[in-house]
């Protein structure tokens, strides 16, 4: 819907198009309410999203880019009587930080042996200067809102279609200059070193150049924040109940593996793992399994430990440190300082979804996570949302009396009547916000990699590899590996996610695993291990970190933070039902949608289902009863 279109009035106006709000636009959709969902983006999921390979190029670019300063217009004159205005912030750009990129690769040595002259002009294209800016991709507020003409948001296929050709070539360009100036104190003479030493040491594997990364760029779907799903974790029990799941595809994590003594092993979790590894003795095999049996209940023992370590109570279950290793940081991914009670919860959570699916307890979803949040916006544009993308909030219309928002003004000037509002934490000014705490951040590294860290039988493989503190103090880092099944990258490559609590930036806390774990240029002796192709570090606040409530705002506005440093999804999806609960406390959350072939468009084009008409239809007769009841009792 073109933004001049917007009615002008809704029961939910939602601002932002995280995973929480998402979940809470859908949930309001369904069950009847009016919903108005918006974003400045020019695409969905802030920093939930995906991105192919050039998208991510263009983004990197805006993050560089300092946004113009915007003059605070006077809406006073859309102000009724006992009215008062909040104006709202433009959305922090601190929320990504020290973002700095890498590319080890130059098309200039190896691109002959890979392409065709064909290939060679593209790859020329690719090194004009780049004119991608933020006003050619995004247009202005103005231009961009008459372009967004949306009620359902874009599927997997449509990302494919998003930028031309020459886009892509300008994005090429975009990255090799990204990786010179963002290196800061790297010398640039790094790069070519690496081709050599690859040339040398693995002649025999296929070398990929960065212009054919920028050709295949659409291959890749690329994640802002790493995460999975435990298959029967909140978000995937939601995805059923809701019947969202329709909307995407999953693949099983095939292994979990662990970075010990120098080497990458697989861990064994399920109870063919454990009898088929060769890494455990046969004791050790009985030993594993007694305990994982006995952690299913809790016992009067286990209590006994309750506020002590973790890693206690393991080594007084005389388990060998091989197992403690395995359990502590691998089955419950859990500090040695975690208390037991904590890390026994974590290890019961584990085996409840272990073997649901697969043979370990995760799902991923195909085309990468930034397709759930997009799957909750269809559900909502099936019943009814409107989406307008580019489009924003300037300010809230608040009654002084009840303290309750009113209505808002829209980035085009128009007053849109609204029961709730639900907005992101980055548009809140900060005069408004509680006494803010130490901000939480989290490491983020994202390597294109020429194999697995591992490789097996299969190519294929879907792997969460955990890697342990090296020394007291020091991080543990998770790490999420993607083949190209998971139409994440391009085939050839593979594409790994780290993730760390930040203590320095996160080039500081990600590069020394990567160095220990990858081939790149400044690693000794890992001729044996995958090369880094191309990475990107950046620093991303923890939304678990972030203070939602407390704030200064009208008792009708619900504020929802980001993505928080968790594996699973439980922060986000029990933080849009605790807003759906405090909008509509008597409704369901999420009820499952119907089938399509069982929806009923009524009079008033709203979508309802079977149960939805017998309901209302009761409600009706009852209503009917109450009325006749009351006439006999008048009459009396």
């Amino acid at each position: 819907m073109a933004a001049e279109d917007l009615p002008s009035e809704f029961d939910v106006v939602i601002l932002g198009t995280g995973l929480a709000e998402s979940v809470v636009a859908a949930a309001c959709s369904r069950v009847g309410q009016r919903v108005l969902h918006l974003d400045r983006r020019s695409y969905y999921a802030a920093n939930w999203a995906s991105f192919t390979f050039n998208g991510l190029l263009t983004w990197i670019e805006q993050q560089h880019e300092e946004s113009p300063s915007e003059e605070v217009q006077d809406w006073s004159s859309l102000l009724e009587e006992g009215e008062e205005l909040i104006y709202l912030s433009k959305p922090d750009s601190a929320s990504i930080t020290n973002l700095q990129v890498f590319c080890f690769i130059s098309p200039e040595t190896q691109v002959s042996s890979v392409f065709s002259e064909e290939d060679e002009e593209d790859e020329a294209q690719s090194h004009d200067p780049p004119n991608t800016t933020e006003e050619e991709t995004g247009a202005d507020d103005e231009n961009a809102a008459k372009e967004t003409s949306e009620t359902e948001p874009a599927d997997s296929n449509d990302k494919e279609t998003k930028e031309e050709p020459e886009e892509a070539a300008d994005g090429g360009e975009d990255g090799q200059s990204q990786a010179a100036h963002t290196q800061g104190e790297e010398p640039e003479g790094d790069q070519p070193c690496l081709h050599a030493t690859q040339s040398q040491s693995e002649p025999t594997r296929k070398q990929i150049s960065y212009a054919q990364l920028v050709k295949e760029g659409r291959r890749f779907n690329i994640d802002l924040v790493s995460k999975l799903m435990y298959s029967r974790g909140s978000l995937v029990n939601l995805l059923i109940k809701s019947n969202v799941s329709r909307y995407a595809e999953f693949k099983n994590v095939t292994r979990i593996l662990t970075y010990r003594h120098g080497n990458v092993e697989q861990v064994p979790c399920s109870r063919a793992d454990v009898f088929a590894s060769r890494q455990l003795s046969v004791v050790e095999k009985r030993k594993l399994m007694r305990f994982l049996t006995s952690c299913v209940e809790e016992t009067e023992e286990q209590q006994a430990y309750n506020g002590r370590p973790y890693l206690e109570f393991l080594r007084d279950q005389q388990l060998g440190d091989n197992l403690q290793h395995f359990l502590l940081h691998s089955i419950a991914m859990v500090t040695e300082d975690t208390a037991t009670e904590v890390g026994l919860a974590s290890t019961r959570h584990f085996l409840r979804c272990l073997g649901h699916y697969g043979n370990t307890p995760f799902l991923f979803p195909v085309y990468g996570l930034g397709e759930i949040p997009q799957c909750f916006c269809r559900m909502c544009a099936v019943f009814g949302g409107v989406y307008c993308l580019r489009h924003s909030v300037h300010c809230l219309l608040v009654n002084k009396d009840t303290n309750r928002c009113k209505a808002v003004i829209d980035s085009r000037g128009q007053r849109i009547s609204c029961s709730h509002f639900v907005v992101e934490d980055s548009y809140v000014a900060t005069e408004r916000k509680k006494v803010a705490t130490p901000t939480r951040s989290l490491s983020r590294a994202v390597l294109i990699t020429d194999g697995s860290v591992l490789p097996g039988d299969s190519d294929q493989q879907v792997s969460l590899v955990t890697v342990p503190p090296v020394a007291a103090g020091s991080l543990a880092v998770r790490m999420v590996e993607l083949c190209p099944s998971t139409m994440t990258c391009m085939p050839g490559t593979y594409l790994v996610h780290l993730t760390c609590q930040s203590v320095g930036s996160a080039y500081e806390d990600l590069f020394p695993v990567v160095t220990r774990m990858f081939h790149t240029p400044e690693s000794c002796n890992q001729e044996k291990r995958p090369s880094v192709l191309w990475c990107l570090y950046f620093n991303m606040v923890d939304g678990a970190g972030v203070e939602v409530q407390g704030h200064d705002l009208p008792s009708n506005v619900y504020v929802c933070s980001g993505p928080d440093g968790g594996l699973g999804h439980e922060h986000a999806i029990k933080q849009a039902e605790s807003i759906f609960q405090k909008i509509l406390p008597e409704e369901d959350f999420c009820p499952p949608a119907p089938n399509p072939e069982d929806i009923i468009y009524d009079g008033e084009n709203t979508v309802t289902s079977p149960g939805d008409k017998e309901e209302k239809e009761k409600k009706e007769e009852k209503e009917k009863e109450q009325q006749k009841e009351q006439e006999l009792q008048t009459e009396e």
